[in-house]
């Protein structure tokens, strides 16, 4: 939206940022693609490993809590850089923070492809952290920056596609170049992905210069409301739970399920396409009702991931509670970005970095919970420990959420 002196409100901070300069709408829309696939390579790299987690713990020789870490510590990286990277930047063009993220990508990548010891491998995976952390923050509002006003939902909405698709093919992408080739081919395969990325970026992006600088006054406007603050509980619940499950879900599978790889890479495959779909059922869902929509997503999650240990011990056991399971995944992420755009849509301008640290926080701490559990008491442990975290989050919703308020608005599914 345009003020009196033609300049944009900017979603990564209270800061108002000049329009680039309007290119040919097809360059526009190849601009945005490049982000969108930008978004697809970060997604399928920050959960590569879940697909690859017992190659990679038997090839370096750790157990498989341990090899969890490498979803882990990207987590903790992004939920810190989502803050750095946003106030130190300043008021760099915005250009060339995405193409720097987008190396540390490709950078990262390369580490773990041809590292073989388990530290080196972490500090790879930290660098992919800034670049989740720093993608989120500040690349998720490129969309109304490189299109017209009135394309700008059409255009953040084909960045946030780039997510669900990672969900559903990259994740099971990994797997099976991962059993066809070696884990490590997985990586320097998304690595090859990366460079693409940063090359179609550096052709196509424009120049997005900043007027004035994100500060870290501007970040607690989102504690500061309470519907805002009970939106960030919910985030962390369900995120822990979410990842604490769905980390160990390949071992589970191998192990308690008895699949054989090609059928786990199948059933994550399936997983992604019911996450997909159940992006679709959440949009209709917050619609009506967010609140009912945040309760349902934790209970269908909970219940679906606690009940494997018990159900999930056969093919099609395990199949129905995956898929189940999917189509809560999907639901997840709209409603609870729809909670909090509703809570405090003023806030989250400032407060957006604050609500990614929190997402990326959370999803470090899931899969640090369910490591534990797994190397304390089995893997079964980790499905019940994430479905108690869901459920967890549905029953505060239900204590504490009150009656939907506010003006309904429009999302797509993010991360």
């Amino acid at each position: 939206m345009q003020n009196k002196s033609n300049a944009l409100r900017a979603p990564d901070g209270d800061a108002p940022i000049s329009s680039p300069a309007s290119p040919p709408p097809g360059s526009a829309w190849l601009a945005v693609l490049s982000v969108a696939v930008g978004s697809f390579a970060l997604v399928t790299t920050e959960f590569l490993p879940v697909g690859l987690l017992p190659a990679i713990a038997a090839e370096l020789a750790v157990t498989e809590g341990i090899a969890g870490m490498m979803v882990t510590i990207p987590g903790v990286v992004a939920a810190f850089a989502a803050i750095l990277v946003t106030v130190g930047v300043g008021k760099s063009d915005r250009r060339h923070v995405i193409l720097g993220l987008t190396a540390l990508l490709a950078v990262s990548n390369l580490i773990v492809a041809l590292s073989h010891s388990l530290p080196v491998v972490l500090l790879g995976r930290a660098l992919l952290g800034i670049g989740v952390g720093g993608f989120w923050a500040i690349g998720g509002a490129l969309g109304g920056r490189l299109v017209p006003a009135a394309s700008a939902t059409r255009a953040t909405a084909i960045i946030f596609a780039g997510i669900s698709l990672g969900t559903v093919a990259g994740v099971p992408a990994g797997a099976l170049i991962g059993e066809a080739l070696g884990w490590r081919m997985a990586f320097a395969a998304a690595g090859a992905v990366s460079v693409l990325v940063f090359l179609m970026q550096l052709f196509l992006l424009p120049r997005l210069p900043t007027d004035k600088a994100t500060t870290f006054a501007h970040l607690p406007a989102l504690l500061r409301v309470k519907k805002g603050r009970l939106g960030m509980l919910a985030t962390l619940l369900v995120f822990i739970g979410q990842f604490a499950a769905y980390t160990y879900v390949t071992p589970f599978l191998t192990q308690i399920s008895g699949l054989s790889a090609k059928a786990t890479s199948a059933l994550l495959l399936t997983y992604g396409a019911a996450g997909f779909i159940g992006n679709l059922i959440g949009g209709w869902a917050v619609a009506r009702s967010v609140r009912n929509s945040l309760i349902a997503t934790g209970l269908v999650m909970g219940v679906s991931a606690a009940l494997l240990p018990l159900l999930g011990t056969t093919l099609w056991g395990a199949t129905a509670l995956i898929i189940t399971w999917g189509l809560a995944f999907g639901m997840m992420p709209i409603s609870v970005q729809t909670w909090m755009f509703r809570a405090a849509p003023d806030a989250m301008e400032s407060g957006g970095a604050v609500f990614v640290a929190t997402a990326q926080v959370s999803l470090a701490c899931g899969a640090l919970v369910g490591g534990m559990a797994v190397d304390h008491l089995g893997v079964a442990s980790a499905m019940v420990v994430g479905g108690a975290f869901a459920i967890g989050m549905a029953a505060a919703i239900a204590a504490w959420g009150g009656r939907d308020e506010g003006t309904a608005v429009k999302l797509h599914a993010v991360h």
